[in-house]
């Protein structure tokens, strides 16, 4: 089980050591684990001031050395793509040796962050498509491993704007998907923190993965976003059952940004039999 999403203490919003987190990891049968804290550039610096790449690195090792044999620890970071940040994203992903990075999407194109207020005097579109937009652009630098959390403003929608259907923004999943199909670098994941929290279901969910896989698609990523010990690899379980029945049959995994592959039912073999 790959729970390829969790943060720590050197995320601003995060207070969990690396080191707890671990042992949740092996307590809830996660075999592999990426550290992958925030790190935003402007318009907004939440997370980069606070992030600091010695102690992480250090604190990486620590970890590998202390549950090696039970886990493996992987060096990440869910970096902030904003249009407006381009330049400084790029020097940051080009900078540090990582073995997966996660491009998100937190931000609308005037520097304001995703939260319910964003849709204060909007409509969905007002919100999602320009949100969408930077998607693609994130998709198209090839920068990234997976993107993060594809339909992120459903988690903030307010209740006034609870009316969110995916099919309605299947065109533009679509041309995301091509870009991410013939780039070959880039997939998304399967974010499990909205299966524990608004929308109750993962970030995209069923429908959005089938249309993947309809424009030929074949593997994703899977991450607990988990910002407390409890919820490390939680919903990953379900969610390989999920994409199954979607026709997703692989997930993906990495060392120094180099992807390797795995049959879902293989790992839920392996699962069962331990």
């Amino acid at each position: 089980m790959f729970d390829y999403h969790v943060h720590s203490e050197f995320s601003v919003d995060c207070r969990v050591p690396m080191i707890e987190s671990c042992r949740t990891a092996v307590a809830a049968g996660v075999t592999e684990i990426a550290f992958t804290d925030h790190v935003d550039h402007v318009p907004v610096d939440l997370g980069y001031g606070y992030w600091d790449a010695d102690r992480y690195f250090r604190s990486i090792e620590a970890c590998r050395l202390g549950f090696a044999g039970r886990l493996t620890v992987l060096a990440g970071a869910e970096v902030d793509f904003n249009f407006s940040t381009v330049p400084a994203v790029e020097r940051f992903v080009t900078s540090h040796a990582f073995d997966f990075v996660i491009g998100s999407v937190h931000y609308t194109p005037d520097g304001e962050l995703i939260f319910p207020n964003t849709f204060v005097g909007r409509s969905l579109d007002d919100v999602l498509l320009p949100y969408l937009e930077q998607i693609e652009g994130a998709v198209e630098t090839g920068w990234f491993d997976t993107i993060g959390h594809l339909d992120l403003p459903k988690r903030y929608a307010p209740a006034s704007h609870r009316t969110y259907d995916p099919l309605a923004y299947r065109d533009r999943f679509d041309a995301i998907f091509a870009k991410m199909i013939a780039g070959g670098k880039t997939t998304f994941e399967i974010n499990t923190s909205g299966l524990r929290q608004s929308p109750k279901t993962s970030m995209p969910g069923p429908a959005v993965v089938r249309w993947y896989v309809e424009a030929g698609g074949t593997y994703v990523t899977t991450g607990s976003d988990s910002h407390a010990t409890q919820t490390v690899g939680a919903g990953i379980p379900k969610s390989l059952e999920m994409l199954e029945l979607c026709g997703i049959e692989q997930v993906a995994s990495f060392r120094q940004r180099q992807r390797r592959l795995h049959s879902i039912n293989e790992l839920r073999t392996a699962d069962a039999a331990v």
